[in-house]
């Protein structure tokens, strides 16, 4: 039973692919200071480059949790998530409101996906 880690630091990797299961950590905004709208995009802009790194993509994902500042921002984000997410191959999927590490980040998610057959 290997575990592969990926850009591995002393808290966290930022991949972990285990018997063709990939977890990715938390991913935030490129820019912390946009709006709910650009922090989404961004941040599932990075999630597609993890994704794709590990040999995996959109329609692998099997689970994703979505933390929001605020749940004002609930359609917004949506708006983005559904545009995003290829027709048939929505996850599971949580989202809850929460205090994220850094108070400008207005949204964080958390995905697990399998890997490429």
């Amino acid at each position: 039973m290997s575990i592969v880690r990926m850009d591995t630091g002393t808290r966290m990797s930022s991949i972990v692919i285990h018997q063709g299961t990939v977890y990715l950590c938390g991913q935030v905004a490129k820019d912390k200071f946009a709006d709910i709208t650009t922090q989404t995009q961004t941040m599932l802009e990075e999630v597609d480059a993890l994704l794709a790194q590990a040999g995996s993509g959109r329609e692998q994902l099997l689970s994703c949790t979505i933390y929001l500042k605020d749940m004002q921002d609930y359609d917004a984000m949506n708006a983005v998530w559904d545009a995003w997410v290829p027709q048939g191959h929505a996850p599971a999927r949580a989202c809850v409101q929460a205090a994220i590490a850094e108070p400008e980040y207005l949204v964080e998610i958390s995905v697990i996906a399998a890997l490429r057959g």
